[in-house]
Order: C-alpha cells, then structure tokens, then sequence
C-alpha cells in the first residue's frame, strides 16, 4: 500500500479535469532563506540549513554569493544563503502543510495577498517567522528567520496561476 499526499489525489481528481482542459501545468514550490549575519557567524547559515531541510522533508544547500560587496562585507564564495526546490509528492506535501498548519499558526492571519503574481503565472510570498512550521521546536530555535516560498508554474498568466492555486484552496483575500 503506497501513500499518495492529499492535495496530490485532489490535484488528479479535480484540479486536472477542471483547468488542464484549458491548460497544462507543471509546478515546483522554491523555499529560499537570506542568512545575512552570515558574513560574521558561518554557524548561522548551517543552523539555517538544518531548519530549513527539517520544514522541506529534503536536505537544503547554501548558497554562496557571486560578486564582492564592500559596503556588506561581502567577498564572492561567502555563504549568505540556504536554498531547496520541492517536485512532485513533497511538494504536495509541503503545500498541504503551509496551507493547513503554518499559515494558519501566523500571528493575526487573514490572507494571503494576491499582489505576489510575477506576471508569468508565478507566485512569490514571504513568512516572517519560520517557526509556524510545526517541524520546528521552538525551544532549540537561537534565531528566529524569515524565508520566501515561490510557486514556480508553467501557467502563462497571473489569472492562470491564481486559478490553480485557489483550486488548491490557498487562502487568498477575497476582494
């Protein structure tokens, strides 16, 4: 017996027939953190790594900076950074967490605003705090970080997008 996500199942079942007729779509979800005391501490931008690969279910990497920044302090090859891209089931996985755990565990929440749409049918939100993720244990935390999460889809239009991930159930503001 194999385990399917939630939201993978609804995405064959419903999602498809309903947009896919007018539409064909491949996603990927990009969880993206800036570490930028990193240049002083090394050690922040592993515990960032850890953190970040506890919330994904898949093991991060840092990224490192390509130019020399002066004002920063910066020199090309410094980590500053984590980085991991979800496909396919645990990127289901994930979505159905950060919908119906963390978002909801987000101090005074009412929506998500849908002003993040790049214009090529990607979404783009910020998370102030990363410990609305239950993956993470509160008490072990030494600094509390932000990250971004991008929906990466293949829609050719912000309305795609929207409709797609309202299918989902993201919880949009309503106008």
């Amino acid at each position: 017996m194999s385990y399917t996500p939630r939201l993978q199942e609804m995405y064959r079942a419903e999602i498809i027939p309903a947009l896919t007729e007018k539409f064909g779509y491949k996603s990927k979800i990009v969880l993206s953190q800036g570490v930028g005391d990193a240049v002083a501490d090394k050690k922040l931008v592993d515990t960032a790594v850890e953190d970040l690969t506890r919330i994904a279910g898949q093991r991060a990497v840092s990224t490192i900076s390509k130019k020399d920044i002066s004002n920063f302090k910066l020199r090309k090859g410094m980590p500053i950074g984590t980085k991991v891209t979800l496909r396919g089931e645990r990127m289901y996985e994930f979505l159905d967490r950060l919908i119906s755990v963390a978002l909801p565990r987000t101090r005074d929440f009412r929506g998500i605003s849908s002003k993040g749409f790049d214009g090529r049918g990607n979404f783009n939100m910020g998370v102030k705090e990363h410990i609305i993720f239950p993956e993470i244990d509160i008490d072990k935390v030494n600094r509390i970080m932000g990250m971004d999460i991008t929906f990466v889809t293949s829609a050719d239009s912000d309305e795609e997008g929207n409709a797609l991930l309202d299918a989902f159930g993201f919880p949009f503001i309503k106008k």
